[in-house]
């Protein structure tokens, strides 16, 4: 006859069971995304953009036959800015939906092109070491590296009023580090509100999420004198 365990015993072991069920549904719904936003970032590619690519050829051939009306000339520019402006907003969205890049170039070059980017568009100087070759690491890791990367200079762009951004990756035999330290205002400093209040509050939270339903650790700290370090721990999986 098998005795009951006291209740305050079974609640932490509930609680327990019910943090893991919780972490395990979470990385399925993360990977379900993932797989959904590939997928529609693939059609907006395939679809749409091979049609606006023959749009943009049979404007120019049209372009070349029109009668030399200014009038004539002069609409054909506006609509030939406007598709240009069309195939833009499809690649950002592409590019927004999923980073092709971390699969046709692999993640090394995804990592090193965002931190660039971010450099530019913000006029920080931000830096990248990696390592010389490509990360030994499984396509789910390289997926959260490359998120947690984009939410964590993402926020340093909302509240940190940092000028300098160093991103470092560190590739060993058992795990993969991401470590991503600024010069702003720190944990403690005044920042701005965010424009996206969920957005703020919740991305690092599902980074963070991320890593552990892969066995990994994400943490924030003070930096030694200013600003905020991102610390992201992510174990590789055994070698089969």
């Amino acid at each position: 006859m098998s005795v009951p365990a006291p209740q305050d015993q079974q609640h932490p072991q509930q609680e327990a069971l019910r943090s893991a069920d919780l972490s395990e549904l979470l990385g399925h719904v993360h990977t379900c995304w993932d797989n959904e936003r590939r997928s529609l970032s693939r059609q907006l590619h395939d679809s749409l953009g091979s049609s606006l690519t023959a749009l943009t050829m049979h404007l120019g051939l049209l372009m070349q036959k029109l009668p030399p009306d200014p009038a004539l000339q002069d609409r054909a520019g506006h609509m030939k800015k406007l598709l240009g402006q069309i195939v833009e907003t499809n690649r950002q969205m592409q590019l927004k939906l999923w980073n092709d890049k971390l699969e046709f170039l692999g993640v090394r070059v995804a990592l090193d092109e965002l931190v660039a980017q971010f450099g530019e568009q913000h006029a920080v100087t931000a830096r990248c070491s990696l390592p010389e070759e490509e990360l030994d690491c499984p396509r789910s890791h390289g997926i959260v590296l490359l998120h947690t990367l984009e939410e964590a200079l993402r926020n340093i762009s909302a509240h940190a009023q940092a000028t300098e951004v160093d991103v470092i990756v560190d590739d060993n035999e058992d795990e993969i580090m991401l470590t991503v330290k600024d010069n702003g205002v720190g944990l403690s400093g005044p920042v701005p509100a965010p424009r996206d209040q969920s957005a703020g509050k919740f991305g690092l939270r599902m980074a963070r999420e991320r890593a552990a339903y892969l066995g990994g650790t994400l943490t924030l700290s003070a930096g030694a004198e200013r600003g905020v370090t991102l610390t992201m721990v992510l174990p590789k999986p055994p070698a089969a």
